[in-house]
């Protein structure tokens, strides 16, 4: 029962507080979902250890789901290491953001509502992780799409989340469409969708052919590119990455959860769960690796000139996920997902710092609004301090750092190792890690460092968070500085074969993490490269924005083109306005009304409509309420069925 208690146990406190909230008060359905997430957090702890070096993946029947023709599909967990690795980061950031959620949202009215939909956001990320075939795992990936879309427009009297949340559920159904495209066509090849059995029968169909438009494209290549576009969507990747940033409408918590560590990451284990399948398709790992690199460069860019505090961490993420999704295309599976288990403690912590900065300033996220704030939030700015020194990879190569040190360390060394042409990976990446310093250490310095440039005001009533919102951080802030050293062993070290066992595969030719340690033994300048980087980006920073504070204004006014085209997230939103929105929005005028205005409503003295309407008139004045007449037109409509009958059989010619 533990393990359908864990999955289950959110969906309880969702159903609690939904339904029942008005009963047991906002505080009571406050009290209920926290207490069941942390109860889910403690057994998926307890499932993550029993689980490692588990040589055995664990099924749970649930129930019978759907048997149609040659569909069968069980209700079932699926329980492995992979699976106990994302139970642990879900609940627990779950479960400390429900904490976190009591303080921050506490005038809130409708705080029942908020909770039920922070709990049932983690059950369906839960169902999605635990899924043992894709359309349960698809069940979980509309799930987390539908809570996404309510969080992010929890507070819908304000136009701007509206349009968020409408952005985010239209950009992920793009993504959406070419995974439902991959399973439609995974059953058709393969016959099934449950991943055993799908594990079993890919190798059969490696390098088999199917032709398209005139061409012969490999199975193995489109199935996996549909499948990944699923996870372009879901995890913000190039092209389909607009809707993060504008999805920091929702409340900070939301940011935390959705954007920082669960949701977003749902494509990086969705490609890490798929490894057996995307071993058989290298093509299809070049375009993981390009799109990642691509999207971990162009967030990078557009993060170093952003103003509000929680939009530079969202492209942060957007950044991070591009790392993750470099090392899959890499063959590095567990590399991603140790820096996808670093990634959500650091990120978590910085988006919930952010949001005890923007409650310190009453709702205020403009950094250029903030300054000189540390005195006034000791405990805060300790606390973003520490998840800066993980985001930017503070430690020393080989030895001890912060939780990010280690694992996107070990992305770059990978990506050195792989030799891509040029090395554009590797040297992508430490350029990206050289930005990521620099954005970090502005956002902190602007917001806690140098004379302050608030409104006296809120200056003066700036205060510390209550401890409801703060002992969050200070769990997470444990997890920043000691993960990535406490499970390097386990995930990528001396252990990481026995403990991942069969939960992610490496085909035969896949010895990415061999060569990764045989890069940091011998080419110490590659481990110190990412080092150099940091320490760069930390420097320049400092130099900007506390040493010559002037530099900024003149830096934006001499490259004043570079400056507006990062500034306008490469001009991505207006592009997509010119190509999508605008055209449909013309067309939709046009069928207004050109179609039900002109033609509808416009021909004939009351148009179409009142046409329709003197038709149907009459067909009521027929309708007399007496059974003789229904009797008798039901004898006619059997007589004529009769004749047609016989007429159309020859009757009447014998």
């Amino acid at each position: 029962m533990t393990y359908q208690a864990i999955v289950f146990l959110p969906l309880l406190g969702a159903i609690i507080a939904g339904f029942f909230g008005r009963f047991i008060t906002d505080r009571g359905s406050e009290i209920v979902t926290t207490a069941l997430l942390f109860l889910s957090a403690i057994l998926s702890w307890i499932v993550f250890w029993r689980v490692g070096f588990d040589a055995e993946t664990i099924k749970v029947p649930i129930a019978q789901w759907i048997t149609s023709g040659e569909l069968e599909v069980a209700w079932s967990l699926r329980i492995d290491t992979l699976t106990g690795v994302m139970l642990v980061v879900v609940t627990t950031v779950s479960s400390l953001v429900h904490l976190y959620s009591i303080g921050y949202m506490h005038e809130d009215n409708t705080r029942s509502r908020f909770f039920a939909y922070l709990s049932l956001f983690t059950f369906a990320m839960l169902m999605l992780v635990t899924s043992d075939n894709l359309l349960q795992m698809f069940f979980g990936w509309e799930g987390v799409g539908l809570a996404s879309y309510l969080l992010i427009g929890f507070w819908f009297k304000k136009p701007e989340a509206n349009a968020a949340a409408m952005k985010a559920f239209i950009v992920n159904r793009v993504g959406d469409f070419g995974f439902a495209l991959g399973i439609f066509g995974l059953f058709a090849v393969l016959g099934s969708i449950q991943l055993d059995a799908i594990f079993a029968a890919a190798s059969g169909k490696s390098g088999e052919t199917m032709e398209f438009l005139g061409y012969q494209v490999d199975i193995m290549t489109c199935l996996c590119l549909l499948l990944f576009m699923g996870a372009m969507g879901k995890s913000a990747q190039f092209l389909l990455h607009t809707w993060l940033p504008d999805a920091m409408e929702g409340p900070t918590p939301v940011s935390a959860l959705i954007h920082a560590a669960t949701m977003v990451t749902a494509g990086v284990f969705m490609v890490a769960r798929l490894s057996p399948l995307f071993e058989l398709a290298p093509t299809a790992l070049l375009v993981v690796t390009f799109v990642g690199t691509l999207t971990a460069f162009f967030a990078a860019t557009v993060g170093l000139v952003q103003n509000d505090i929680k939009r530079v961490v969202a492209y942060s993420t957007c950044s991070q996920l591009g790392y993750m999704f470099a090392a899959c295309g890499l063959g590095a599976y567990t590399v991603a997902i140790f820096h996808l288990f670093t990634h959500a403690f650091f990120k978590a912590l910085l988006f919930l710092g952010a949001g005890s900065v923007i409650h310190a300033m009453h709702h205020e996220q403009d950094m250029r609004n903030m300054g000189g704030l540390a005195p006034k939030i000791r405990i805060t700015w300790a606390m973003m301090l520490i998840g800066t020194l993980a985001l930017t990879g503070v430690g020393y190569p080989h030895v001890i750092g912060f939780a990010g040190f280690h694992s996107k360390d070990a992305i770059i060394e990978a990506a050195y190792a792989a030799h891509t042409p040029y090395n554009y990976v590797f040297w992508t990446l430490v350029g990206v890690a050289f930005m990521t310093s620099f954005y970090s250490w502005r956002l902190m310095f602007m917001t806690f460092h140098g004379k302050t440039r608030a409104e006296p005001e809120t200056f003066k009533h700036a205060h510390e968070s209550p401890y409801v919102m703060l002992v969050p951080l200070f769990v997470l802030a444990i997890g920043a500085v000691a993960a990535g050293y406490v499970f390097k062993d386990y995930f990528i070290g001396d252990f990481y074969k026995q403990f991942w066992n069969k939960s992610i595969y490496e085909g035969p030719n896949n010895h990415i993490l061999h060569e990764m340690h045989e890069v940091a033994k011998n080419i110490a300048w590659v481990s110190w490269a990412p080092f150099g980087a940091m320490a760069a980006g930390f420097g320049l920073a400092w130099l900007y924005y506390i040493q010559m504070p002037w530099l900024p204004a003149a830096t934006a006014s001499t490259f004043k083109p570079v400056y507006l085209f990062f500034l306008n997230k490469w001009y991505f939103d207006e592009l997509y306005q010119l190509i999508f929105v605008n055209p449909a929005k013309w067309l939709g005028r046009v069928l207004w009304k050109g179609g039900d205005g002109a033609i509808i409503d416009g021909i004939g003295p009351n148009g179409i409509a009142a046409r329709v309407m003197d038709v149907t008139g009459r067909v009521v004045k027929m309708q007399t309420g007496f059974v003789y007449h229904y009797a008798f037109v039901m004898m006619i409509g059997v007589a004529i069925i009769i004749t047609y009958f016989m007429y159309t059989t020859g009757g009447f010619g014998q």
